[in-house]
């Protein structure tokens, strides 16, 4: 089997190089490699690898960024989608794709299911739904995975982000009415190589169990960090909760992406850990041969 992987650079991209390597040959394709917003260098791209499986880790994830930046970001998400669609159906090739709780309105306190409505509150949002909208309407052989707050040990992410000034700070303050699960790399690699084995088309939502919101997760990391030994000057009672008004960005978030994971587990017999066991793995990596957190 032949695997061609997009974004192979990125955090999920990295994880699913090394895991998707125990399916087949894997072709891999960062940003430097393959231009996106090119479409017809795409389409040769996929045509050329003559891969079973497209596997599209790659994105545009500037989120703010993205409401000045709006060609781009449809360039990227979902113009690269249809081409991806279009090629893939013709070659018979299976499509793999990551979304984004960003696709919802995040109205409400219950967990979302795939089939509810989509109303996202902002152009990145926007540019992830039609991505989604052209690989449904025209490549029936599809995986579909809506993510939410994704994380690795590898590149920029909140958790680094926390260590970071938790190092330089002595307090903390981090938005506290915003609910979801933080989805590591690793995670959401180990399980599409898992669908992979035995592929159904659909649109799958992917998260650990549980939830919880910005302030909690964050309180955690400084938590763990300390429990790893790093030098941090923040603990977490001095991690201190604010409404999402008293932290001002230019594009909306969504303040429920609390995602529904029945669909995913009863399809492929899947059992999710808690959002806590990949946050304190990725804090151990960090803590690995170091007193201080750095990116």
């Amino acid at each position: 089997m032949k695997l061609l992987l997009l974004g192979a650079g990125g955090q999920v991209g990295g994880r699913l190089a090394q895991s998707l390597q125990a399916l087949g040959e894997v072709i891999p394709l960062d940003h430097g490699a393959i231009d996106l917003t090119d479409a017809a260098a795409l389409a040769s791209a996929v045509q050329s690898s003559r891969a079973d499986i497209v596997v599209n880790a790659a994105a545009y994830t500037a989120v703010d960024r993205a409401e000045d930046e709006p060609e781009t970001a449809f360039a990227i998400n979902a113009i690269a989608c249809d081409v991806l669609a279009r090629e893939t159906k013709k070659s018979g090739a299976w499509l793999v794709h990551y979304s984004s709780d960003y696709v919802y309105d995040g109205s409400g306190e219950q967990p979302l299911l795939e089939t509810g409505d989509t109303r996202p509150l902002s152009v990145y949002g926007r540019s992830k739904l039609a991505g989604d909208q052209a690989i449904l309407s025209q490549n029936p052989r599809h995986i579909i995975l809506r993510t939410s707050w994704v994380y690795d040990s590898l590149g920029q992410n909140f958790i680094k982000s926390i260590l970071n000034a938790a190092a330089t700070r002595d307090s903390l303050t981090v938005v506290a009415d915003q609910w979801g699960a933080p989805t590591g790399a690793p995670l959401i690699a180990q399980v599409t190589a898992q669908l992979l084995r035995a592929p159904r088309a659909g649109l799958y939502h992917l998260a650990p169990a549980g939830f919880t919101n910005w302030h909690a997760y964050a309180q955690e990391v400084v938590a763990q960090g300390i429990a790893h030994g790093m030098a941090l000057r923040t603990t977490p009672d001095k991690v201190l909760p604010i409404p999402s008004s008293a932290w001002p960005v230019k594009a909306r978030r969504p303040a429920n992406s609390r995602l529904d994971t029945t669909k995913l587990q009863t399809t492929f017999g899947i059992t999710l850990p808690p959002w806590q066991d990949g946050v304190r793995a990725c804090v151990a990596d960090l803590a690995d041969g170091s007193s201080r957190p750095s990116v």
